[in-house]
């Protein structure tokens, strides 16, 4: 019966239902429809919709002199863009309004500077700009600041395909002797394969032989040379000055501004601009906006025509697995520079070595580094800072990625070291100074060296360890390519799989001597100014590590011994392992040494070790041995010599045997012990008693116990362990 109820009132229920709806659904229109109206009576009344208006319908002819409304309007346009960014509609109406000189090209110049766009640029009304340049008189300087603003705003147009579209109307642009930079600076963001053609290599070549040898022509040249090597048979320097000048000074700041204000992630996308060095230093300059822009697609918000639908953009993969698959369909992102934070665009640049997209890379590093970091204003907050540190870890970790460095940050660091006082960003500098590629002898000094010297002697211990540290990795790096882009055939190397840079071997021994024998002038000076402190002693022996295997491990036909200023600060310094990494590398100069005598004796190689350089190598190990197992310090003939007289005065007893294995500062504590272990009983303590055969053995095996490997290479193959310390005879070195 219950049920039977309730099936017998559901009519009435559902009629009731429904009337409710309908009324709900009549209010929420009519809601809707109070909104709209209100909506657009807000916008009638809103000025700036008036001003946008007032200037979309400004008859042609209108004087711009007394006209107050036009003033007032203009007034509130630039009011609202640089407090919060003009829409895409507002920079349409503004920008055809300025471009077709409706009001004269007095008041364009005035409208240009306000163009800041909130969010993105319309292809469409930039085309219709461009198409205004052909058809109206408009100034040269006018035409110079839309060109500037639409290199500014490149990166926030909405789609790239129209503008390539008319690439070739562009071009012809570049006849103008004022526009032609300009114009190829923004030609080189626009050129694909595609747009490579014989009449425009010739073009430019005729301009080249009028203008001469204009950088932003060998720009141009040098990527049109890229995507096709046979049209392009003029030869381009293979490192081209940064060319490409700053133009968005009168909008970078107030654009910054608005795109942080709207929105972060659009804000990030406009970080890091093309620019570069502006003649004027007296202007302070505070960028600072080194965040890198978020990966995106150049063509994901254009019509999909046959070529974007073959394509793949890399924003769109997620592993290396699809990355392989769509190898060869890549597109690339708008912004190059993203590509530093996405490990498959690294992957991608190391698999298949796109030399276009790396030119592309190289040259929006370039502008970067320069113009945020090298020119940019002392002034910067702690943000600022933060942002340039993190951005050139990542450059760091990119560089290692690649297993190499950039020639844009390489030219930033030569500049950036002549300005550096030594402590700005650091870790970051000496990184970047450690991946720089082979420099050619004849211009590492001034390049490098110059500078490093300055700084180092100016500076801390701290400083003096981490450059040493930095010109060692160096150095290993520079060993690395010799011994993997070596030839067999003429011994020329390739010191960048991704340039055509070669250097003879004669011309790589050259820079390595020159850089070796820098590194043993610092570390000469630098202990004496430091005390001998073991620290930078310990950085310094690191180096020398790599120096004393150059021959075996890298097989470059060099070796080079440490300075006095290095071996005897070592040899007496007062650490144990100070000493024992002094006993191991002399070890690895004697074996490679060794080696390339009897090689030069079997092959006949043209090269060969001087003569020299087995000398002072004789000399240091003769007095090593007579020093740590002879007792001699002092004799006749050896490389110091001191006054009896001299020695005498110093009051020091038995001071021949000060240095030994015994007395040496550095394993007296050592010897001390092992007295105490060895004789337990005794009183008195003699530690001449050590020099006994078999104690002398037992300690030599204690000291082997504790770790010193180094030590124990240089003793056995350069003593005779049978004869013991009192005999006084150190096996006679034969290495020359």
């Amino acid at each position: 019966m219950a049920a039977k109820s309730n099936l017998s009132g559901s009519p009435d229920a559902d009629l009731s239902s429904l009337s409710d709806r309908s009324l709900s659904s009549r209010a929420s229109n009519r809601s809707l429809r109070v909104a709209e109206k209100e909506r657009r009576k807000n916008d009638a009344e809103d000025p700036f919709v008036l001003a946008l208006k007032y200037f979309s319908n400004v008859e042609a002819g209108t004087p711009v002199h007394g006209n107050d409304e036009v003033e007032k309007n203009l007034v509130l346009v630039e009011r609202a863009a640089y407090s919060k960014g003009l829409s895409p509609e507002a920079i349409s109406v503004m920008l055809e309004f300025a471009m077709s000189l409706r009001m004269g090209s007095g008041i364009c110049p005035r409208v240009l500077k306000c163009l800041i766009p909130a969010t993105v640029v319309p292809q469409e009304a930039v085309v219709r700009a461009v198409a205004w340049l052909g058809v109206a008189n408009i100034p040269v300087n006018t035409q110079i600041l839309f060109i500037k603003w639409l290199l500014t705003v490149f990166d926030l147009i909405d789609a790239k395909d129209q503008l390539r579209a008319i690439y070739g109307f562009i071009f012809n642009f570049t006849s103008e002797e004022n526009l032609c930079p300009f114009i190829c600076h923004l030609l080189y963001l626009l050129t694909r394969k595609e747009s490579v053609r014989v009449f425009r290599v010739r073009k430019l070549l005729e301009l080249q032989s009028k203008l001469g040898r204009q950088p932003f022509l060998l720009n141009l040249l040098s990527l049109y040379k890229v995507f096709c090597p046979e049209l392009v048979t003029l030869s381009i320097p293979s490192q081209l000055k940064s060319v490409f000048r700053n133009h968005n000074l009168p909008w970078k700041s107030a654009l910054t501004v608005v795109q942080r204000r709207n929105s972060p992630q659009v804000a990030s996308s406009l970080n890091l601009f093309s620019t570069s060095k502006h003649k004027t230093t007296s202007r302070k300059r505070k960028h600072h906006h080194l965040g890198l822009a978020m990966l995106s697609s150049a063509v994901n918000k254009e019509p999909q025509t046959e070529t974007s639908r073959q394509l793949v953009p890399l924003v769109q993969l997620h592993s290396v697995a699809q990355l392989l698959e769509n190898m060869h369909r890549i597109e690339l992102p708008a912004q190059m520079g993203s590509l530093l934070g996405s490990s498959l665009g690294l992957h991608y640049l190391d698999c298949v070595q796109d030399e276009s997209a790396l030119l592309r890379l190289n040259f929006w590093l370039g502008y970067t580094l320069q113009e945020e970091l090298l020119f940019s204003s002392d002034e910067g907050s702690s943000q600022s800072s933060e942002e340039s540190m993190q951005f050139l870890d990542k450059l760091l970790s990119t560089q290692h990625f690649l297993q190499e460095g950039f020639s844009s940050s390489e030219a930033f660091l030569y500049k950036f070291l002549s300005v550096w006082d030594g402590s700005v960003l650091r870790p970051q500098i000496l990184g970047l100074l450690s991946n720089i590629p082979v420099v050619p002898s004849s211009q590492i000094g001034q390049l490098l060296f110059e500078p490093l010297m300055q700084l180092f002697f100016t500076s801390s211990l701290f400083f003096k360890c981490g450059l040493m540290e930095s010109l060692n990795n160096m150095l290993l790096k520079w060993l690395t390519w010799h011994s993997v882009y070596a030839l067999e055939d003429d011994l020329d190397i390739s010191l960048n799989s991704h340039t055509s840079i070669n250097m003879t071997l004669s011309g790589f021994k050259d820079s390595v001597m020159e850089l070796v024998d820098f590194v043993g002038r610092l570390a000469s000076v630098g202990l004496q100014l430091e005390g001998c402190h073991s620290l930078l002693l310990n950085f310094i022996l690191d180096f020398y590590t790599t120096v004393c295997d150059m021959f075996l491990k890298y097989g470059l036909p060099l070796v080079v011994v440490p300075p006095p200023g290095v071996f005897y600060p070592a040899l007496f310094a007062t650490d144990p392992v100070s000493v024992d990494r002094l006993a191991f590398i002399m070890h690895r100069y004697k074996v490679n040494l060794t080696s390339a005598k009897s090689q030069e004796k079997l092959t006949k190689q043209a090269f060969r070790i001087s003569r020299q350089t087995f000398k002072e190598f004789n000399n240091y190990a003769v007095f090593m041995v007579n020093c740590l197992w002879n007792a001699k310090l002092i004799q006749p003939g050896m490389s110091i010599q001191l006054g009896e007289e001299l020695l005498l005065k110093s009051n020091v007893p038995e001071y021949w045997k000060s240095f030994d294995l015994i007395y040496h500062p550095a394993f007296m504590s050592y010897a001390v012990d092992f007295h105490q272990k060895c004789w337990p009983g005794r009183k008195d303590m003699d530690l001449d008693s050590i020099k006994h055969s078999k104690p002398w053995n037992w300690y030599l095996e204690y000291l082997f116990n504790q770790g010193y490997d180094g030590l124990k290479l240089f003793i056995q193959s350069n003593t005779s362990r049978q004869l013991t310390a009192g005999d006084g005879q150190g096996n006679s070195l034969s290495t020359e």
